[in-house]
């Protein structure tokens, strides 16, 4: 007798494409989820799925029978998360992958209140710069700053950022100040991510753009060590606002060439497509949008 349970189990290991990726997003052993796998296979006297060392792929069979099944059974769990979801409170595990922009304080306090509004919604939380698949990841919503590239993704703008090029009274009494971007081109500039300590920076006043080719002394692979050695003196940043905002208030960084700045970048939370939104990733989506980030101008 057919499991509706063993055929959900197949639709998973048949999207992702792997065991071990099935088992982690269905929180299962591995050798359970082959095994149960393998007794549809024995139920339907067909074999669905065939496996090798390298590669797990689809048969003739398994794809006619994923065609078949995934959207019933996609529909049927919609309507069990929308009949049981409508009597609760938002409940369960939200996976919620942010760049390293974003790990810090402000951002963390959020999440706190987030977590205090909906005691029943526990947070697993992945602060990185790399890229994260998020449907093979089975991470519910990502945030991501600049163009999107994973167009089977939903994408919700949910802010704009901006750079400004800084640098620290230090720097400015003893290189002084570029009279124009082309000018960036003869300072100490430090940077984030590049190779060989150089890059292309983009600034935009207005209607006008220039690109310019600066290098530096140092690079490093998130903003907050960046910003870090540009109030230390080691070079002009390029940095975004939330991270310079309050020591250019204090007068500890210094704006330059305050005329010209990044292009906007956009800010969005991203998550895979999904006939029915848990009410926990909805709430948390009204909260994100809602929350006023210093580094992102909400919309």
């Amino acid at each position: 007798m057919l499991d509706l349970n063993d055929i959900a189990i197949f639709v998973r290991v048949a999207q992702l494409g792997s065991f071990s990726r099935a088992a982690r997003s269905l929180a299962m052993p591995v050798s359970t989820v082959s095994r149960r796998v393998g007794e549809l296979e024995a139920v339907l006297g067909v074999t669905l799925l065939q496996r090798s060392t390298r590669k797990l792929s689809l048969t003739q069979q398994g794809r006619a029978y994923l065609e078949a099944c995934g959207e019933p059974l996609a529909l049927l769990q919609d309507a069990e998360r929308a009949l049981t979801q409508t009597q609760r409170e938002p409940e369960g595990l939200l996976r919620v992958s942010v760049p390293a922009v974003l790990g810090q304080t402000p951002f963390f306090d959020f999440v706190s209140d987030f977590m205090r509004a909906y005691p029943r919604i526990q947070v697993e939380l992945s602060v990185t710069n790399a890229f994260v698949d998020l449907i093979a990841e089975n991470v519910d919503v990502g945030v991501r700053f600049g163009e999107l590239r994973d167009s089977s993704l939903v994408a919700q703008r949910i802010g704009d950022s901006v750079r400004y090029l800084v640098a620290s009274p230090d720097y400015v009494a003893g290189h002084g100040t570029p009279a124009s971007p082309e000018a960036l081109a003869s300072h100490a500039c430090v940077l984030l991510s590049v190779r060989n300590n150089e890059a292309d920076w983009v600034l935009v006043k207005g209607r006008r753009s220039v690109k310019v080719r600066v290098t530096g002394p140092l690079s490093s692979s998130d903003f907050h060590s960046v910003s870090a050695f540009v109030y230390r003196g080691h070079g002009i940043g390029f940095l975004p606002s939330g991270y310079c905002d309050e020591r250019l208030a204090s007068g500890e960084l210094l704006r330059l060439l305050p005329a010209w700045s990044s292009p906007i970048i956009p800010v969005h939370a991203v998550y895979p497509t999904r006939r029915f939104m848990p009410s926990r990733l909805r709430v948390f989506l009204e909260a994100l949008r809602a929350w006023t980030s210093p580094y992102w101008s909400p919309l």
